[in-house]
Parts: structure tokens; sequence; C-alpha cells
């Protein structure tokens, strides 16, 4: 009778402690399923046209990719581009998360803000380019001003919607209990405002990283990714130019769908606790 008790807890017991196998698979095929289907329509395409100079083909280009980290001019250019990366994205969610909260304290700012970023965000991060090379200089003060600039508004376009969801009750209960502006800022409006938050931080890190690459091709910088993939067109350099876009598409995948996601599963776990989906 102990025997058969103990091998009928055994089992249980070890699928507590074991990882499930299926759930890799589940968060992985997606993702396989969307590289292999681009690689598919890149092969075609290469095959229908037929001339390797005009669109060489997936087995040419693929081995040829880490081959390029062996180049000073794109590793400095890498560096370069990630730097101001680093500089101008985090400044844009900073400040526009602090501004979009402070809409969420007083409605006459909210409407100011949502009037600016309207009149604003309409136009191309690209067309501020030559403004800030007039005003700032060529160069990393140009191109992180654009990054700030073009990410700025999402960000606080998407904080400023989400005050808008946070409960009356909260707001009330709190004013009840003596909180002045500053209090409701930080323990009522920031609190219900986390998802919002990170869904304007993705949206924005994708607007961050296209001004960029975009304003280092125009002429914004005299090196980055964007510029190494500019000379390569301009040189007629088809496997450079299919190599820098591949560089460029998954370092983009790899911190938005793993370094944001796996912030926002942090922050929002509370969310996935009974989906099993982590």
């Amino acid at each position: 009778m102990s025997n058969h008790k103990t091998s009928s807890q055994t089992p249980a017991a070890a699928s507590i402690g074991s990882p499930k196998p299926g759930r890799f698979f589940k968060k992985a095929w997606p993702l396989a399923a969307a590289i292999g289907s681009l690689l598919l329509i890149w092969q075609i395409a290469s095959l229908i046209i037929g001339k390797q100079f005009l669109l060489p083909g997936v087995p040419h280009v693929l081995p040829k990719v880490l081959n390029i980290f062996e180049k000073p001019e794109f590793i400095q250019g890498l560096r370069n581009s990630l730097i101001a990366l680093g500089i101008g994205y985090p400044v844009a969610c900073i400040t526009g998360s602090i501004l979009g909260l402070l809409g969420g304290v007083s409605r006459g700012f909210a409407r100011y803000l949502r009037s600016l970023i309207s009149i604003l965000q309409s136009i191309p991060p690209v067309a501020y380019v030559p403004f800030f090379m007039i005003l700032l200089g060529f160069g990393m003060q140009t191109i992180v001003t654009v990054i700030t600039v073009a990410s700025f508004f999402p960000m606080a376009l998407s904080v400023l919607n989400g005050t808008e969801g946070v409960s009356k009750t909260h707001q009330e209960l709190a004013r009840v209990l003596g909180a002045n502006r500053k209090q409701l800022l930080t323990k009522v409006f920031a609190p219900e405002s986390l998802p919002a938050f990170i869904t304007g931080a993705q949206v924005s890190f994708g607007n961050a990283w296209r001004s960029l690459i975009a304003a280092e091709m125009v002429g914004g910088a005299s090196i980055g990714l964007g510029r190494y993939l500019s000379t390569r067109s301009e040189i007629a350099d088809m496997d450079g130019v299919l190599i820098s876009i591949i560089i460029i598409g998954s370092i983009a995948a790899f911190i938005d769908l793993v370094l944001l996601e796996r912030l926002k599963r942090k922050l929002l776990h509370y969310r996935y606790l009974q989906g099993g989906d982590q």
C-alpha cells in the first residue's frame, strides 16, 4: 500500500520541478516560422530574378554575416549607433512618461500635451535631420536628438492615455485620505499606468530604431549602421546591403522580443501568473 502511494506521488513531484518541454516550443515556433518565411521569400525572389549580382541567394549571403564583425568600420558604426540609441531612447521614455503622468493630475496640461503631440508627431522624424544638423552640427548630437524626438511622442501619448483609465474611485479615495498632487502622481497614477508605460516603451523603441537608421542614412552622421548601409549601396555592394539589413533587423528583434519583452513580463508578472505562458 505504501509503495503504491509513493509511486503515485513521484510523477507529480517530478512534474512540479521539471521544466515543461512544450513551453519552449510554444514560444519559439512563431519566431522560427517568421524567420523561415522571410528567408524563403528572399530565396524565391533570388531564383526568379536569376542574377546573383542583383539579388544574391540565402546560401550565398548568410555564411558571410559573421565575417562582417571582423571589419573595424562596421564595429565602430555599430558601437556609435548603440551609444546614440542608449542615450536618446531612455531620455525620451523618461521625459514622455513624466509629462504623460502630469497630464493625469492636470486636465488642462493633458489637453495642451495632446494638442502638441498631434501637431508634432505628424512630421516624419527624418525631416528633423536637416534642422538639427544646422542647429547642433554634424554627428552624434543630431542623431541623439532625432531619436529622442521620434520616440518621445508615442511614450507620452501612451502614458497620457493610460492615465485616463485610472480608477476614479482610487483617485477620490486618495484625496479623501489627504493625498496631494505629488502623492496622487506617485501612488495612484504611476502604478496604474504601468501597462501603458510598457506599451509606450515598445512602440517608442520602434520609432527610435527606425529614426536612428534613417538619420544616419541621410547624412546625419559620418559613421553608424545606417551610414554603413548607405555606403554599401553607393558602391552597389549587394552582399553588404543585405548583411546590413540582416544585422539591423536582428538587433531590433533582440531588443524588442527579448529585452523589452522580458522587462514587460517582470514588471507585469501578475498578468502571466495564470496563463502559464512565461
